[in-house]
């Protein structure tokens, strides 16, 4: 009852703090708050069994609400910062990512913090005010000696004989856990839950918005019959209002529309996908029909650039990439961002026939302009209305290029005809080049299809793409782009603030344990978590992605808390005059319930979470993180640190 009432009393300090700070109720503040949920009994759990603990031994409530306070408030501080701080890369990373999920980091830490003071404040005081005076205490009798602890106390001397055997099993089980990581489905976020579709039609560059919208009025009737369908939009011209942070609008073009297509439910937008994918060809367009993201991604989730001074040589590189990703399995609407060639008319002057003639490539210019769109050279007034008057060629000269010979030209030796003065070439060329930084860049471009993940494309065809790279010349290169590049920047970035991070770690554990051999202890233990985690993903077929990494993260800060509480209580059993055999046994003992407590806690916490699109793989990182670095904490941990400082104590007599 003590336990539970904790949580209310946290979450009220959260509300407020969140009020105070603006912070809103939505996906990322909800799913940390959630987070935290199952992290912040951990501390009144801890609490509160000290107390017990004395109870059982004779105490009064006053002095073992005094114990509490003295034996578990600091170690359980520098555990509660330890997680805050980890989670600090995700609240200040410099990305698009950092941005869009960094209220983590706020919500958590500010729940963390408010769980502490609760468990160290109010808790020992809930446990005076309810907790029953034991009828029988038996003084020097540890009233923890059930049949399950005198088991785990068997199991515990059979470590200590077996400790190096136990360590060696346990750092074999990280190697596995190491090389498993391979077999992981890897995501960088998952496609939404909501019943959206966003289809981009693309017509060829240049083309007016009456074919746009006679291509658009197609595909709406084609669509609009369909009984999955509930509301469609249209924009021709132009993108979607970005009425969801993550989707990015088009760009405004005559060549381009965006229907906005809503659905009865996630199973008739899964058909209503399948059912414009299979009419795509019949339409003179390019059709990307996509998902919504639940995080920042890319138009196209496989997208790679190439990018160098000769436009031939990356548009022959860039056929071959896309030949390799349409040979791909698992890739859809393989194309390229340049579109298809289209007619384009110019006109070469020649420079000697110009100046032969006393004219010049600006005058020429001009006259073209208002002969082919005509030019305004006065008004005509009548009465309150006046209108402007413009002066072009006829029609079968502006629509007919093979006519434009015929067109009379102002010089200084009076009117010639064009053709005297240059040639029409026509010639097929790309509307749009795009540049990078100054260079001409080609971008080519896939989706992929359900139940594929981008990063997984990526992994798979890499040989063939460093193989195209490596016979590029000098100048040339391919970037890799899409979800992959949006992933690793994200990681960078939070990569990056891993050092000052790691330090400020150190500094308040050697705070705490004022022994660095201790501090190393502590920080390895939070590797531990890396064996359950991967177990989990695996057996769910879970991927795993930034909110995985999230997860993990908290997975560490969790792990090492526990780690330092009973590196804490070895300590105090050792300067009480145990020996280093019975300080390690009785200190794993003592904290054996409240970190099986914690661990269950958290873990029946996360169930619910493990279900949702979202937060599911990060669910899973954590109960299968926790079930089993539980269970390495209680036996792996008293066998490492044994064998440590055994090993130093043999030094010492040797010296």
């Amino acid at each position: 009852m003590v336990v539970a009432f904790s949580v209310p009393l946290t979450l009220s300090f959260v509300a407020l703090y969140m009020k105070i700070s603006g912070i809103g109720l939505e996906r990322i503040s909800l799913g940390a708050l959630i987070l935290s949920l199952g992290l912040l009994v951990d501390d009144a759990i801890i609490s509160i069994e000290a107390m017990i603990v004395q109870l059982s031994n004779g105490a009064s409530r006053e002095d073992a609400a005094s114990y509490a306070w003295s034996h578990t408030a600091f170690p359980m501080l520098t555990g509660t910062l330890i997680t805050i701080i980890s989670f600090l890369p995700v609240g200040i990373a410099k990305s698009t990512t950092g941005e869009y999920a960094g209220e983590i980091f706020w919500v958590s830490a500010a729940a963390l913090l408010c769980s502490w003071v609760v468990a160290v404040l109010f808790i020992p005081l809930l446990g005076v005010w309810f907790l029953p005076q034991p009828k029988h205490a038996l003084e020097n009798t540890p009233s923890l000696e059930t049949k399950s602890i005198l088991a785990l106390r068997k199991v515990l001397e059979w470590v200590v004989v077996k400790r190096k055997t136990v360590c060696a099993i346990t750092i074999a089980l990280l190697i596995m856990a190491v090389l498993g990581t391979n077999l992981v489905n890897q995501q960088f976020f998952p496609v939404s839950d909501r019943p959206e579709l966003i289809v981009d039609v693309a017509l060829p560059a240049g083309s007016s918005l009456s074919k746009t919208n006679k291509v658009v009025s197609n595909i709406e009737s084609r669509i609009l019959p369909l009984p999955s369908v509930v509301h469609i939009e249209t924009h021709i011209g132009d993108g979607a209002p970005r009425f969801y942070l993550p989707y990015i609008p088009a760009s405004p073009s005559t060549s381009h529309a965006t229907l906005l297509l809503v659905a009865k439910d996630l199973t008739a937008r899964e058909e209503l996908f399948k059912t414009i994918k299979e009419f795509a060809n019949d339409i003179p367009a390019s059709l990307h029909v996509q998902r919504l993201s639940l995080g920042p991604t890319a138009d196209f989730p496989v997208q790679y650039r190439i990018i160098g001074p000769n436009v031939d040589e990356i548009i022959n590189t860039s056929h071959e990439i896309r030949d390799i990703l349409k040979n791909t399995q698992g890739t859809s609407d393989v194309q390229i961002d340049w579109g298809n060639r289209t007619l384009s008319e110019s006109f070469n002057l020649d420079s000697e026939k110009v100046v032969h003639f006393g004219s010049n490539r600006i005058a020429i210019a001009q006259q073209m302009q208002a002969f082919l769109s005509g030019e305004v050279v006065g008004t005509i007034f009548n009465a309150d209305t006046h209108r402007s008057l413009v002066v072009r060629a006829e029609d079968k000269f502006r629509h007919n290029p093979q006519l434009w010979a015929l067109l009379p030209i102002q010089t200084q030796m009076g009117n010639v005809f064009l053709g005297q003065l240059g040639a029409l070439e026509i010639k097929q060329v790309f509307p749009v080049i795009w540049r990078r930084n100054g260079e001409p860049c080609i971008t080519v471009q896939s989706d992929v299809m359900p139940g594929v993940e981008a990063l997984e494309i990526v992994e798979h065809i890499k040989p063939e793409i460093d193989n195209i790279q490596k016979h590029l010349p000098y100048g040339y290169r391919i970037e890799v782009g899409g979800d992959a590049e949006l992933s690793q920047t994200a990681n960078d970035a939070i990569f990056a603030l891993l050092p000052p991070t790691v330090g400020i770690m150190l500094l308040i554990l050697m705070l705490q344990l004022q022994k660095f051999s201790r501090v190393l202890l502590v920080l390895c233990s939070s590797f531990l978590g890396l064996i359950g985690a991967v177990l989990g993903l695996l057996v769910f077929n879970a991927p795993f992605g930034f909110v995985a990494l999230l997860g993990l993260i908290a997975l560490a800060g969790m792990i090492m808390r526990n780690t330092i509480l009973l590196v804490d209580q070895i300590e105090y059993n050792k300067h009480n005059g145990s020996t280093l055999n019975a300080s390690v046994i009785d200190a794993t003992i003592l904290r054996a319930r409240p970190v099986i407590l914690t661990a269950l806690a958290s873990v029946f916490a996360f169930i619910p979470l493990a279900f949702n699109i979202f937060w599911g793989p990060m669910a899973i990182v954590m109960i299968g993180g926790l079930s089993v670095a539980t269970f390495l904490t209680l036996l792996s941990l008293p066998a490492f640190y044994l064998v440590i400082f055994r090993e130093k104590k043999k030094d010492k007599a040797v010296q």
